[in-house]
């Protein structure tokens, strides 16, 4: 396994070898591509052989593969590099003279601390060797943080939705961000005439939130409904209203609107064969700050592994690459609210996002607890308590659609904890 330093470099320099290839079928995250090349260059080095790395490219379910193959030469140096998230056949010229030559000069007895060989004789450095040897290829330039991020999500959302037989997706478009972000990658991904947006104002939205997602769908070009749910919600508050008769106003009636709002989503979803989108982030499906069979409902959740502080810079990025501004300014601008009650906003129920995704971000990814994250600047009581709430949100996150992983620990396969965890 290539992942592993020993014994493959051992293993590899004994084998004697001109060139090593590598079929491979790797996860992408945030960060591991550089990461991966550089071990890859490490492994060539060590072995004494050229290294020829073959990746897939492409999403299955959760999993997106970003391709970037590359041909290292046998002392470790970047000969080729194909693209990240795109098919292509990527062609090099390997020098494997220069990994005998090398070997010649470097006694296997140094590299694996055995018995020495039987003698070699040793060879100068020839000027093909120190200057540009004959190995060559096109070397594909790497990726910025948010282009390589954005590419991963746009793989993964076309190939979930293409190779599921779907040819249309809906979502909810509050003109929020969350819901603007996720709708502006299916415009990328699948073209804006197979994405259909469906606003659904209640008596707590603002008078912008309609606004916003009309200019969102006007800039994205993509299909926009309105289906106003103050009737639909009446109705479920009177057919409730002799069992609920003496009793105060609560979440409860905060999320039947968002459950109105899922069920007609997954009515046209089953009417028209649309696939629903979700569109939550990861740091509410961490806290649980989402309604079960409401605004979790969907097919697929494109951006359940990125975190609320991403999902701006998201947006922004994207709008600068653009040169425009897809994603209204006003959409970005305006504090993040669920819009479930009056004046309501995410910060009454959870800490700035900029604290609560660096505790997340310590908890989740690193198993840090409160006082770990104390240590680190984090306020421990705050810190306790997302914990908490974390935990307590494992019931949730489990019935949730899949969606793309892009850190080193998504939730599901990588962090899967136990529902009850508790003692009568």
């Amino acid at each position: 396994d290539i992942w592993y330093s020993e014994p493959v470099a051992g293993d590899l320099a004994a084998g004697r070898l001109d060139l090593n290839c590598c079929l491979s079928s790797s996860p992408y995250h945030q960060g591991k591509a550089d990461w991966r090349e550089r071990m890859l260059g490490t492994r060539a080095g060590d072995s004494q052989a050229a290294l020829a790395f073959c990746n897939q490219v492409g999403g299955q379910d959760e999993l997106v593969f970003d391709g970037r193959s590359v041909v290292f030469d046998a002392r470790g140096e970047l000969v080729a590099r194909a693209s990240q998230f795109g098919e292509e056949l990527l062609l090099a010229d390997i020098d494997l003279e220069l990994a005998a030559r090398r070997r010649l000069r470097e006694p296997l007895a140094r590299r694996l601390g055995g018995e020495p060989p039987p003698a070699l004789p040793v060879i100068a450095p020839s000027p093909l060797d120190l200057a540009a040897n004959g190995s060559v290829g096109r070397i594909a330039p790497t990726l910025g943080s948010h282009e390589e991020l954005w590419g991963a999500l746009v793989t993964g959302l076309r190939d979930y939705v293409d190779k599921n037989g779907f040819r249309t997706v809906v979502l909810g478009l509050s003109g929020g961000i969350d819901s603007a972000l996720v709708a502006t990658l299916a415009a990328d991904a699948l073209g804006s005439e197979r994405v259909v947006g469906v606003a659904m104002p209640s008596p707590h939205s603002s008078p912008h939130s309609l606004a916003d997602a009309q200019a969102l769908a006007e800039s994205l070009a993509i299909r926009l409904e309105a289906i106003p749910i103050a009737p639909v919600v009446g109705a479920f508050e009177e057919a409730l209203a002799d069992l609920f008769a003496g009793l105060p106003r609560d979440i409860t009636e905060e999320n039947l609107q968002a459950r109105v709002r899922g069920t007609l989503l997954m009515a046209l979803s089953n009417k028209f064969g649309w696939l629903v989108l979700a569109t939550g982030n990861k740091s509410e499906i961490s806290v649980g700050y989402s309604t079960l069979y409401g605004d979790m409902v969907g097919g697929f959740a494109p951006i359940r592994d990125l975190y609320k502080t991403w999902v701006f810079r998201l947006a922004r990025w994207r709008n600068e690459s653009e040169g425009r501004e897809l994603i209204p300014r006003h959409t970005l601008e305006r504090p993040p609210s669920a819009e479930l009650a009056p004046d309501q906003l995410d910060t009454d129920s959870l800490p700035p996002y900029d604290l609560l995704d660096r505790i997340l971000e310590g908890y989740v990814e690193h198993d840090l607890g409160a006082r770990e994250l104390a240590a680190r600047g984090l306020p421990e009581e705050m810190a306790a308590e997302v914990i908490r709430m974390v935990d307590r949100a494992e019931y949730k996150r489990r019935q949730g659609p899949v969606g793309i992983k892009i850190t080193p620990r998504a939730f599901g396969k990588d962090r899967r904890m136990p529902i009850t965890s508790r003692h009568a």
